[in-house]
């Protein structure tokens, strides 16, 4: 609609002209606080990423062996990639899941200028909450190797 792209166009044109203005200014680096924002807004969604993905693994991967794999005579090791497979696909499907809970649990955008985002300090924060996150996320998500102990049992009995 033509008063839609107008309003859209003066916007932009606002946008435009407060990032030439801060191109001109010296921005100073991000505080520790904001820092803290970044990895924090950063690091729970890969909680969530990395529990869902390594719980879904490792519960696909036994069942692929202790199924398909006994049928097809495949290796533990073809079941644990085919269950990566089946983890991987559910992590494509469920990624937006997960980014809507952290937004729901009051995770915010901090709040940095595009010069402060794309400081050393915010990439390298940001990177560390990834993977901090994702580390604390697969571990978590091991929980289903409490239950599978009995599984195997039965299966060397047979």
């Amino acid at each position: 609609h033509s008063t839609e792209r107008s309003c859209l166009l003066r916007e932009l044109h606002r946008f435009e002209s407060i990032a030439i203005a801060q191109e001109k200014l010296e921005v100073a680096p991000p505080s520790p606080g904001q820092l803290r924002h970044v990895f924090f807004h950063n690091a729970l969604p890969f909680v969530g990423f990395g529990f869902l993905d390594n719980a879904i693994m490792i519960a696909a991967g036994t069942q692929i062996e202790l199924s398909i794999g006994v049928v097809l005579g495949i290796s533990t090791m073809a079941g644990a990639a085919l269950g990566n497979l089946v983890s991987d696909l559910a992590g494509l499907g469920l990624a937006g899941y997960v980014e809507a809970l952290a937004s729901r649990l009051g995770l915010s955008i901090p709040d940095l200028t595009p010069k402060q985002a794309d400081m050393w300090q915010t990439r390298l924060s940001a990177h560390l909450g990834k993977a901090i996150g994702v580390t604390i996320g697969c571990i978590l998500g091991m929980f289903p190797l409490l239950f599978f102990g009995e599984d195997e049992e039965k299966l060397e009995e047979k």
